[in-house]
This record gives structure tokens, C-alpha cells and sequence, in this order.
């Protein structure tokens, strides 16, 4: 099935969320981002139980009704239905692309690691709607041992690639250097800390829209 991507892609790290009033603070969190404009979400918690992940994802999905808003949760293919998400994102040492397709069925998206200093061998055959890569720059959200890949990263892998795979970059992205990302070559950037480490992320989803609407 074919998925259309915005270019901004929110990442919701549970590093984000507060322990007291977690609930209240996604649904508030869920439909302010909605009111903004956000069309798909991810939520990464990788340290979580099933029941905090279970809660927090039932409090995303009130929030951000599924005809509105595509929920993408991370590594965790098996909980996609029981959430009620439209996707998972699975990474080097989670499910296999595959076996993540298994799980969710065909029309659900299903996002991998595509590649850093080159793509993953094989990863143009896998079936999965978009590849992210990077770190392009140094990020401190998701641990990584992989260098930065800069600018020069994202032209030689949108080289590699071919005009046709949907590339998400993803590290250490701001608002200073978006614009410059998606030229490189990117079609989507993956935003973490560049938007919900800001005191109003709602508000800063809109600054990053604009600055590449403008």
C-alpha cells in the first residue's frame, strides 16, 4: 500500500514525557499537535512495560483519532493492533522488516533503518514504506554509535537510493538546518528533541512547517 508522508515527522521519546499525570499530559500534548497540523506521530519508549506502553498509547490515540492523525509506535510490531496504531518502526536488532509486515498486515507502514555512511545491504528489497537514515548530525535522543554522516550523507544516500524510497533523515536536526536536509535530498525529517524539547512543541511544529513552506 502506498503512504503519503509530511515532511516533518515528530518523534516522541518517553525521555519527553512526565512521570506524574503522564495521561493528561499526552491527550493535552496529543491535541495540541493535532491542532497544529501534525499528520504522523512516533512514540518511542524502549524501556517501558507493555502496560505503560498500552497506557500511553491509548492516551495518544483519544487524543489523535486514527482518521487524523497515523501513529507510528516503536519496535513494539506486536502491539500495533492492540493500540490501534497505523505502523511500527523496527530498527537493526528489533523485528526484521518482514517479520514486522507479518505482524501489522499490508496496509499498515512499516519504517526501518535504511543506512549511514551507505544503505543497508538489501534494504531496497525489504518490505517497508520509508527508510530512516543518519545520525546526520550528533543527536542525543537516541543512542547511537554511528558517526554524524552530515549534508554530504544524505546527497550520497539519496544517490544510492534511487528517486523512488521514501528517506527520513533523522539526528540532531533543527530548525536552522532543515531546509538544508530536505535539499540534500531528504524527503522527510524525523524530529525529536528539535521539537519536543521546546517549550511549546506544538508551536515549534508550526516554525518548522513554515520554514519549509516559506
Amino acid at each position: 500500500m502506498l503512504h503519503s508522508f509530511p515532511r516533518v515527522y515528530p518523534i516522541l521519546d518517553v525521555s519527553f514525557i512526565p512521570p506524574a499525570d503522564r495521561a493528561a499530559f499526552l491527550r493535552r500534548l496529543g491535541s495540541e499537535l493535532m491542532e497544529a497540523g501534525v499528520t504522523l506521530l512516533e512514540y518511542r519508549n524502549k524501556t517501558g512495560s507493555v502496560a505503560e506502553l498500552l497506557a500511553d498509547g491509548d492516551a495518544l490515540r483519544t487524543a489523535m483519532p486514527a482518521n487524523q492523525v497515523r501513529l507510528i509506535l516503536d519496535d513494539r510490531a506486536d502491539l500495533v493492533d492492540r493500540l490501534q496504531f497505523d505502523g511500527v518502526h523496527v530498527d537493526a536488532g528489533d523485528a526484521s522488516p518482514a517479520e514486522a509486515r507479518h505482524l501489522v498486515g499490508p496496509d499498515c507502514i512499516v519504517g526501518t533503518f535504511g543506512g549511514s555512511d551507505a544503505l543497508v545491504e538489501d534494504i531496497l528489497l525489504a518490505p517497508a514504506d520509508y527508510l530512516s537514515i543518519g545520525p546526520v548530525f550528533s543527536t542525543r535522543t537516541k543512542q547511537t554509535s554511528r558517526p554524524p554522516i552530515g549534508l554530504e550523507g544524505v546527497k550520497w544516500l539519496r544517490a544510492q537510493a534511487g528517486p523512488g524510497p521514501i528517506l527520513v533523515a533523522v539526528g540532531g536536526i533543527t530548525l536552522a538546518t532543515v531546509a538544508k536536509v530536505i535539499l540534500a535530498g531528504a524527503d522527510v525529517v524525523g524530529v525529536s528533541e528539535g521539537i519536543f524539547g521546546q517549550q511549546n512543541p506544538a508551536g515549534e511544529f508550526r516554525a518548522w512547517m513554515a520554514e519549509l513552506d516559506g
